[in-house]
């Protein structure tokens, strides 16, 4: 298991627009283990704290690397890179978020817990970004053993009617 880092006071680490950055291996995020094909590898990210002109403590995250995932469409293998930025907005533990920053898709508004742990940020982040269903941008599906294709139940139906309307 990593080395937890965390974040004492989110709010004091966005007020004084401080910033933490590293790596992070893809196998000490449990998971994110079932969306992937390839578990080795790791992901580069950067937190950093700022306050906006409207006086509201914001963290913003950026994570970077290349997923190894299965293409859903043809079962090969196939790499995704991940590119996140996301801003986050912070709320005191407890406070309801109001309606209006619920709406807003600049950033997302997130409970700023005491000992922010930034591992399960950064895993959320990008378990939420992973495609469902990955897919390569054009290939085949996969054939069966010796290259001949099955013909699918449906062309007989489509036979069958074909004969049956020339009746």
């Amino acid at each position: 298991m990593p080395q937890r880092s965390v974040i004492p006071d989110p709010f004091k680490f966005a007020a004084e627009g401080r910033s933490l950055s590293g790596k992070i291996a893809l196998a000490d995020m449990p998971r994110l283990m079932d969306a992937l094909q390839e578990q080795s590898g790791e992901v580069f990210f950067s937190l950093r704290g700022e306050q906006g002109i409207d006086r509201k403590a914001r963290l913003r995250l950026a994570i970077s690397g290349v997923l190894g995932t299965r293409c859903q469409r043809c079962l090969g293998s196939m790499e995704w890179p991940l590119q996140i930025d996301a801003l986050f907005e912070l709320v005191r533990p407890g406070q309801p978020i109001p309606e209006e920053e619920l709406e807003e898709d600049a950033f997302d508004a997130i409970e700023a817990t005491p000992d922010m742990d930034v591992l399960a940020l950064v895993e959320d982040e990008i378990v939420l970004a992973v495609p469902i269903a990955p897919r390569h941008g054009s290939c085949d599906a996969p054939h069966p053993e010796g290259g001949a294709a099955e013909e699918s139940p449906f062309a007989a139906l489509v036979k069958l009617r074909r004969t049956d309307s020339a009746d």
